[in-house]
């Protein structure tokens, strides 16, 4: 049987390569700032430290970071061009940028980042074999049965005979260290437990897209150059 997969979300995944001292000059740079971090009580939850909630949101503003920055836009470019979009209609605009640090089981929840339109995450320091990005089915296309798919009483009775692509509820996707993941904002997505006491460390940023050209006003937001602080 023949299968039809129609309207997939799609996720953009390649590698940076970036020299190992500047990679090292990253993490070192990442570490003070979890050691200087207004927040501690991170610690005493699974969950990794994000320098979004740490006041430390705008890494593409330090200068230890702009070779990985120069290379993160060429590859938003490149994603966009995968759209079929004409990049030369559009100016993306990044509007934030953090480090986020996992040790030991420590993960990130499902969630989406709704404030913004392009996503992105680089793996910095990561083991091979530890945990991985999870994004999350919200819509359950191929789920003729309201529940089919989402049903522990179901599965458990074996009514779900196996996960695959086509009902699952959630995809890991394997990444390694230099890997970077695009994809759409409003996609719902997570972290995995670490498997290890390694220390996991990744870059996430998010862009908004605004129009080059005032025509496009009713579909894209409009220059920002035009734009009146009220």
């Amino acid at each position: 049987m023949k299968n039809i997969n129609l309207f997939a979300v799609s996720l953009f995944q390649e590698k940076i390569s970036i020299d190992e001292n500047i990679k090292k000059e990253m993490i070192n740079e990442i570490q003070s700032m979890v050691s200087a971090s207004k927040n501690k009580d991170y610690k005493i939850s699974r969950d990794s430290w994000t320098g979004d909630t740490q006041g430390f949101e705008y890494l593409y503003k330090n200068k230890k970071f702009n070779i990985l920055f120069q290379e993160i836009k060429k590859q938003l470019v490149n994603y966009i061009k995968k759209l079929g979009i004409n990049e030369s209609e559009i100016d993306l605009y990044m509007t934030r940028s953090w480090a986020t640090v996992s040790r030991g089981k420590e993960r990130i929840s499902s969630h989406k980042h709704r404030q913004s339109h392009i996503s992105f995450a680089y793996y910095l320091k990561k083991n091979k074999d530890d945990a991985n990005i999870v994004f999350y089915d919200e819509h359950f296309q191929n789920e003729f049965v309201p529940g089919l798919f989402t049903s522990s009483t179901l599965r458990n009775k074996g009514v779900i005979k196996e996960l695959n692509i086509f009902n699952a509820s959630n995809i890991d996707i394997p990444v390694e260290e230099d890997d970077i993941i695009i994809f759409p904002s409003k996609t719902l997505h997570g972290t995995q437990s670490n498997k290890s006491n390694d220390e996991r460390i990744s870059i996430s940023g998010d862009i908004v897209c605004v129009s080059k050209n005032s025509e496009l006003l009713e579909t894209i937001m409009p220059p920002i150059n035009n734009w009146d602080k009220m």
